[in-house]
């Protein structure tokens, strides 16, 4: 089975999608190779879905247009789009065998029998389900039935595959397992995947190039290196697990500056920030030492992750910082804590801080995955 990709680049023209006075999407420009793998990563309300629907034209755009290989697509329907496309909750019908919801599609574009037989033979191959053909979605498991959903949308041979947070309903173990399953077939069909997701770890594990978006407008876009290694700006740090976010004061420097936190001196990279002056040190809990110098705090809260702990600590100015530590440690412990100069990243203070984590809120959805 091989997807039509006879063709070399999707480029998306800023494009936009409001909803009355709300904009939900604002001006989105990028365009894919035939091919590549892209993600767009952000927590609900982003508009990541928002964009994965125009793309799809099951919404229109109200503003700019999208092509392919020159030729624009956003004025077609989308049964001419030649898109396929993987929901979060699977759709699947209920009432039709495994074989006949994949063979859906394709006698809705009217493909002979016995070439449609052969792509869902080839499909429930490729998924690793050849044996459970005859079987309902109601007699299989969560990553069975996402399975099957995804063989549905390969079988039409699509130049692009859609996928809206498709791992989203499994539990833990499933979506690695299906994170490896959806990039081997991606790799193997050599399909061109637009992936959607408020997950970072999949967003990094599957894609070529992510695009972060915030409140409908792209924050960055770049490789899983660029966005995890230099992110752009405190709220891609924040995705990308970058959990602590210190209110401090610039010393001095240059590419690196020196910093003051809580009494105690620190140096980190330059992003943007002045050099003297209020700033922001975003830090990592993996990069976070717990030593005989270094920020003064006292442990508030310990959990139990295996090999390490993760804590919280509470510096003596009241900030909070995260950190993971293979020693022991328990609430009431007074330690000290340093950060090598190329793990801290330093933004200037007239970004908003990401869920005031200054103050010890973050939101949930990047708290859980930092």
């Amino acid at each position: 089975m091989a997807p039509n990709q006879h063709f070399r680049e999707l480029a998306l023209h800023r494009i936009s999608r409001s909803f009355g006075a709300h904009a939900a999407l604002r001006d989105l420009e990028i365009t894919i190779a035939g091919g590549e793998f892209v993600a767009l990563l952000g927590p609900s309300g982003c508009g990541k879905s928002t964009a994965l629907n125009c793309l799809a034209g099951l919404l229109p755009l109200t503003g700019g247009y999208i092509e392919q290989d020159g030729k624009r697509i956003d004025v077609l329907p989308p049964e001419r789009r030649g898109f396929g496309m993987v929901f979060q909750n699977y759709a699947l019908f209920p009432h039709m065998s495994v074989e006949r919801n994949i063979a859906f599609g394709l006698r809705m574009r009217k493909v002979n029998r016995q070439e449609a037989r052969k792509r869902v033979a080839q499909a429930l191959n490729l998924v690793q389900l050849a044996d459970q053909a005859k079987k309902y979605p109601g007699q299989l498991s969560g990553g069975q039935q996402q399975r099957v959903a995804i063989a549905r949308a390969v079988a039409l041979e699509p130049s692009v595959v859609l996928m809206d947070e498709p791992l989203s309903n499994l539990d833990a173990k499933l979506r690695i397992e299906m994170r490896g399953e959806i990039r081997r077939l991606h790799q193997t069909l050599g399909l061109t995947t637009v992936y959607v997701t408020h997950d970072q770890e999949e967003a990094l594990s599957l894609a070529d190039r992510i695009v972060v978006l915030r409140e409908g407008v792209v924050q960055q876009i770049g490789t899983p290196e660029q966005v995890y290694a230099a992110p752009a700006n405190q709220y891609v740090a924040s995705f990308m697990g970058f959990r602590t976010m210190l209110r401090a004061t610039a010393l001095g420097g240059d590419a690196v500056l020196n910093l003051d936190i809580a009494g105690a001196r620190l140096s980190g990279t330059n992003v943007g920030a002045p050099n003297a002056g209020q700033v922001v040190a975003a830090i990592r809990p993996d990069d976070v030492e717990v030593g005989a110098t270094g920020i003064e705090a006292v442990i508030e809260v310990v959990e139990y992750h295996g090999r390490q702990l993760a804590a919280q600590a509470r510096l003596t100015d009241g900030q909070l910082i995260h950190l993971r530590s293979p020693q022991r440690l328990a609430p009431g412990d007074a330690v000290h804590l340093a950060v090598p100069a190329e793990c801290v990243l330093v933004f200037p203070s007239t970004e908003e801080m990401p869920g005031n984590a200054g103050a010890g809120k973050q939101p949930a959805d990047m708290a859980a995955r930092s």
